[in-house]
């Protein structure tokens, strides 16, 4: 079976804020979807993968320029040794950038075509279910404490047990606004939600070091919060060694590192509690597998990093079943780009818990009508 086309869809028109200093808009395009398309065919139509990268279309096909004569006539169901055979083919020209993330979309697919092919869900081939469901927790923006909460009581209507708050204003005020939030977020909620925090330090010019963060540690330990994630900027890692080494709370980052390598260091010299490659740029599902077996051989846990879309999290579902000691998955919340391109939507059940598709490939079916209203 071979690889005959790469085709990419983007998603534009409802894409959720993103928190930082400059707004992004609806229109703008974070999101592209990946297609792998094979010489074989079922039922007259080719045989395909999906995958999904959290970079423009522009940039995706910017680095598909530059890949698919590498790409085209390749082995369509070997995902892990196509991937890093681009990785190696596109060193000298995008290493750990644009390029590694449009190989993270065609690594999801590849991975997403040889579970249909063979028959079996992705998390099998990733070498089998340590559970079948698992908690997602919410993921939205800080704000204004009464809209604060308001977002918050929507978020736990809608089954979530688990709600990461991050970026604005927390961090760029003062002190007292920041526990003003986390107090009226633990108010809203109660004490059996789990509460994350994310800083944001890596947004541009990331004005806060350790002693900000440290203080900020020691204030959210008060409030119960279950992890303090990006509190410096993502290339700190001394700050981050410190950081975790005294910090009461666990620390978390990693969302923008890309290729297992890089994540050696962080792991290695125990700079977090918990990493967060983003399958969608790290690689793929083939470097998060390998990362995530690097942490667990460490006793660090991975934590899928997923602003994401259906195909995102689909993915970040699979590696978690695949992984011994995985607890949490983040989940977008409200996007139309997981909620309202699946055929059948995505559901927690009674225990605010996601259950891990079981059919062949990601296990989800795209609803090609809901894609087309969100690309042109």
């Amino acid at each position: 079976m071979k690889i005959v086309e790469v085709r990419t869809i983007p998603l534009m028109g409802r894409t959720p804020e993103g928190g930082w200093d400059h707004e992004i808009e609806p229109e703008e395009n974070l999101h592209t979807l990946v297609q792998v398309v094979s010489d074989e065919t079922v039922d007259g139509q080719p045989l395909t993968g999906i995958g999904s990268v959290y970079t423009s279309q522009a940039l995706v096909e910017g680095a598909l320029k530059l890949t698919r004569p590498w790409l085209i006539g390749e082995c369509a169901i070997e995902p892990e040794r196509v991937s890093e055979k681009l990785h190696q083919m596109a060193f000298w020209q995008g290493r750990g950038g644009a390029v590694t993330h449009a190989i993270s979309g065609i690594d999801i697919a590849m991975w997403d075509l040889l579970g249909k092919v063979s028959g079996q869900p992705v998390a099998r081939l990733l070498g089998g279910y340590y559970r079948d469901r698992i908690k997602p927790y919410g993921s939205i923006l800080f704000d204004e404490p009464a809209k604060l909460r308001d977002k918050l009581q929507q978020v736990v209507a809608r089954g979530f047990r688990a709600i990461k708050l991050g970026w604005r204003p927390f961090g760029r005020v003062d002190r007292h606004t920041d526990e003003s939030l986390v107090s009226t977020a633990r108010d809203t909620v109660g004490p059996d939600v789990e509460i994350m925090v994310d800083a944001g330090g890596s947004e541009q010019f990331w004005p806060h070091g350790y002693k900000w963060a440290i203080e900020t540690a020691r204030m959210l330990a008060a409030y119960d919060i279950t992890w303090f994630e990006e509190a410096l900027p993502p290339d700190d890692i001394e700050g981050f060694i410190k950081l975790r080494e005294h910090s009461p709370v666990p620390i978390s980052t990693g969302e923008v590192l890309t290729r297992r390598q890089s994540f050696i260091p962080w792991i290695e010299r125990g700079a977090v509690d918990i990493i967060q490659p983003d399958c969608t740029k790290v690689g793929g599902l083939s470097e998060s597998r390998r990362i995530g077996w690097m942490a667990y051989d460490h006793n660090v846990l991975l934590v899928p990093h997923g602003w994401n879309t259906a195909v995102g999290l689909a993915a970040d579902l699979h590696l978690a079943a695949a992984l011994p000691v995985a607890r949490w998955v983040e989940y977008l919340t409200p996007s139309p780009y997981i909620e309202e391109i699946v055929a059948t939507p995505f559901k927690l059940d009674d225990e605010g818990l996601l259950p891990i598709p079981t059919t062949p490939g990601l296990g989800i079916e795209l609803d090609w009508e809901g894609i087309k209203r969100y690309s042109p």
